[in-house]
């Protein structure tokens, strides 16, 4: 049997709090995968931040608004492109 990931204090899994971040993340801006890891309470998870997103597929969580560090806006599970033009279209780049 798979254990599964809790925070005893808070009760969410990580990706559950990674969901949550990401889902309060308002139309017209961006955070960083690395804003998003410390968010959730990890600072150093912003590649396991990547992961969950990638998988994400619910259009109630707004993971096309999360970028790279440098600017970039690194991957999305619908496409590069998708993701630019959603952020152009929300005017957060």
């Amino acid at each position: 049997m798979r254990k599964k990931n809790r925070n005893k204090k808070e009760g969410l899994s990580f990706r559950e709090k990674v969901l949550k971040v990401v889902s309060k993340i308002p139309k017209g801006k961006t955070l960083t995968y690395k804003e998003v890891a410390r968010s959730a309470g990890n600072p150093r998870a912003f590649r396991a931040v990547g992961n969950i997103l990638n998988k994400n597929y619910d259009p109630k969580i707004p993971c096309h608004r999360v970028i790279k560090s440098d600017g970039s806006l690194g991957n999305y599970n619908r496409g590069a492109l998708a993701k630019k033009n959603l952020l152009v279209k929300e005017k957060a780049i």
